[in-house]
């Protein structure tokens, strides 16, 4: 345990302040968008942080309530007929999490291309950085959290910013503009080195300077002061149960019902793919390049679930919102996260009147800085620089999630991240190499039907009364199209003077 203290907590506490500062919003925020009452998702954020953060093998990530479920879990409360039914689903969820861990399903994880878990980063820090921009204006419609290009208020990403901007609150944006300047300030070394200064998180600081000029506002210059939507809005409770009254208790009345066990069933799978993919993005910003073990980390997450629906929470998964806010923040073990669910438990308790003071327009600068370090200009130029085979597939998921959802954006880049694997192993099965007018065909290991046009565009690519040696040496396996296509080969080279010579390729060709 002294891992989790000494020189770690040091920078685990400001980072937890960090995460909490960006949770407590994104958490009422899902909530709503969601179709259940705010607490529920401060209730997930709890469970989040403490049950998963205690038991998952991850340094750095943060769970809580996810932006990729909020439309699952609208229909799955439509379809079902209560949020009670919905806690009993998720409880239930959480179970097959369980099993899936267990029987070491987490494997999954490990095959998504690293240019898609990369456009994914890319693609939430753009998202951010444009759902913010309504907040930092004004514009406080939509609720934080709701992360799809469609909105439910009828309006796009796109078209929520040009509405914002026609109806722009000078107060919003003078608290915006003195939260970015205090956090740009922060992150330069002269103060977040400084032996006094540097103790301070520079998210705090912003958020205070928010609340402080807002009320400033109040008596000097009333326009711009910011109330109702335009602040943080979280229940007033007085007591840990009471937190649970609100929300509800788990209904298992339906537990024989189909649909039941439909939601149940897309909630556990959903919310796994989710976790895998932002423990692998986590894990890739990571400043120690820890790996997380993924089945443990299913399983983690469906404790959480289990200790979610029966509390009357959201449904819980690792987010990479709060785990990317965490890592630049700069922390180092699951402290951080363990330490932010106490803040939301404890402040939400203690100081809920205080909290309802926050401007929205503050968050929002503190996301936009969250949002910047995840899709950095310098991030594009590495990809551009690693190769098409790259940075395709990481444009692509990019554009697909920023015009679709998480889990839809992922699938269309997965597909093409795949289909330039493929396409590259196809081009390292067949080598075409030449040495002063002698060439050599090398068949790797296996050759597939799907390799016959690049093998065709090799052979027709020798010259006449050139010489060419067929390697099959290393080949395991040698589809019965490649042979043929190198029989005929053989037979056509006549024609062009083209001396032929084979080289472990006759044990194939015996098969024809």
């Amino acid at each position: 345990m002294t891992k989790y203290f000494g020189a770690n907590l040091k920078k685990d506490f400001p980072a937890s302040i960090v995460v909490f500062l960006v949770a407590l919003p994104l958490c009422l925020g899902i909530a709503v968008a969601s179709g259940a009452e705010p607490i529920a998702g401060l209730i997930a954020g709890i469970v989040g942080g403490i049950v998963v953060g205690a038991l998952s093998g991850s340094h750095v990530s943060v769970s809580g309530p996810a932006a990729g479920l909020t439309v699952i879990v609208l229909n799955a409360i439509e379809d079902l007929g209560s949020f009670e039914l919905l806690l009993a689903a998720t409880f239930v969820a959480g179970i097959m999490q369980v099993i899936l861990g267990l029987v070491r399903a987490g494997v999954i994880g490990y095959y998504f291309p690293n240019s898609v878990i990369k456009g994914m980063l890319a693609a939430i820090g753009l998202i951010l950085i444009l759902k913010q921009i309504p907040h930092a204006l004004g514009q406080d419609v939509v609720p934080d959290g709701d992360m799809n290009f469609q909105q439910a208020d009828q309006h796009n990403t796109f078209t929520e910013i040009l509405v914002a901007i026609q109806n722009m609150h000078l107060g919003a944006v003078i608290i915006t503009a003195v939260g970015m300047f205090l956090l740009i300030m922060y992150d330069k070394p002269f103060l977040k080195n400084h032996k006094i200064f540097g103790i301070v998180p520079g998210a705090l600081v912003a958020v205070l300077s928010g609340v402080g000029l807002n009320q400033l506002f109040a008596s000097v210059f009333p326009a711009w002061h910011l109330t109702g939507n335009h602040l943080v809005n979280l229940p007033v409770v007085s007591s840990i149960s009471d937190l649970t009254k609100v929300s509800g208790s788990p209904d298992f009345s339906m537990i024989g019902s189909s649909t039941f066990w439909i939601v149940s069933i897309t909630i556990a799978l959903i919310a796994s793919i989710e976790t895998l993919l932002s423990i692998e993005a986590a894990d890739k910003i990571d400043t120690y390049k820890r790996i997380t073990p993924a089945n443990r980390e299913l399983w983690a997450q469906g404790a959480g679930n289990m200790v979610s629906g029966l509390l009357g929470g959201l449904p819980v998964t690792a987010v990479i919102v709060r785990s990317s806010a965490n890592v630049t923040a700069g922390g180092r073990t699951k402290m951080s996260a363990i330490m932010h669910a106490i803040m939301l438990l404890v402040l939400a308790l203690a100081i809920p009147g205080f909290l309802n003071l926050i401007p929205l327009s503050i968050l929002a600068a503190v996301l936009f800085m969250v949002g910047f370090k995840l899709t950095k200009p310098s991030l594009w130029k590495k990809m551009f620089q690693n190769g098409m085979s790259q940075f395709v597939p990481f444009a692509v998921t990019v554009i697909a999630i920023l015009f679709s959802d998480l889990l839809m954006g992922i699938g269309i880049g997965l597909v093409v991240g795949v289909f330039f694997v493929i396409r590259s192993n196809f081009k390292k099965a067949i080598s075409l190499t030449e040495r002063n007018g002698n060439y050599m065909i090398k068949l790797q290991k296996d050759v597939y039907f799907m390799n016959k046009a690049n093998l065709i565009e090799n052979l027709n690519s020798i010259p006449a009364k050139s010489t060419v040696l067929i390697s099959a040496t290393t080949a395991k396996f040698i589809d019965h199209d490649i042979l043929e296509l190198l029989h005929d080969f053989k037979t056509s080279a006549l024609e062009k003077d083209i001396k032929v010579y084979t080289e472990g390729l006759d044990i194939h060709l015996e098969k024809l």
